[in-house]
């Protein structure tokens, strides 16, 4: 394996790991929690996902020049000049569910650009300014991991205010076990109101 098949690998085993923590944050809320607005902007678990999948099928797909092969399930130019969120939010028509297996199917269709081409291979994104459109496959890959993690931090943080459910990833929860959290936010707070 060469250099660049191996930071491929690392590159795509990070990708993967950022998607699989986004799902898990979605496991076992009702429908009603993935689609409700968290934040004063909306922010909802399963518009998070739907964003993901919208954002991959942008950069792995458009940017190297691999169209979605199903048009009518992504949102148009024209349905983002009328509702610049609709990616953000499961439609009447779509359930958590069917975003979430959305994001699946992207996830092959993605990982089937970065199999078939070199790290160094060059791509445009469309939506970005002349200057910065050429872009490698490796830059387009740090860029998604990067965004992704910034979401899946957002979920954390949403799904902890929906059931007070915390932690870095199935394998590995990255928070102290015998932690008193109130003791914990009561100095905290001391700390905050003393400054």
């Amino acid at each position: 394996m060469g250099r660049n098949d191996a930071m491929k690998t690392i590159l795509k085993n990070h990708l993967q790991a950022c998607r699989n923590d986004l799902v898990w944050k979605l496991s076992g809320l009702s429908e009603r929690d993935l689609r409700m607005p968290q934040t004063p902007t909306g922010l909802n678990l399963a518009g998070i996902v739907k964003h993901m999948a919208t954002v991959e099928i942008g950069y792995f797909g458009d940017t190297f020049g691999r169209p979605w092969p199903h048009p009518d399930e992504v949102i148009s130019d024209e349905q983002f000049e009328t509702d610049p969120q609709a990616d953000w939010y499961a439609t009447e028509e779509e359930t958590a569910e069917s975003v979430l297996d959305f994001y699946r199917r992207v996830w092959i269709f993605a990982d089937e650009t970065i199999d078939t081409h070199a790290l160094d291979a060059q791509g445009t994104v469309p939506h970005w300014r002349a200057e910065k459109a050429a872009v490698s496959l490796q830059q387009i890959m740090v860029h998604v991991i990067v965004d992704l993690s910034r979401h899946v931090g957002q979920a954390d943080i949403v799904r902890e205010g929906i059931d007070g459910q915390v932690g870095l990833n199935t394998r590995n929860p990255n928070i102290p076990e015998d932690q008193d959290w109130e003791s914990y936010l009561a100095k905290l707070r001391s700390l905050a109101n003393n400054t």
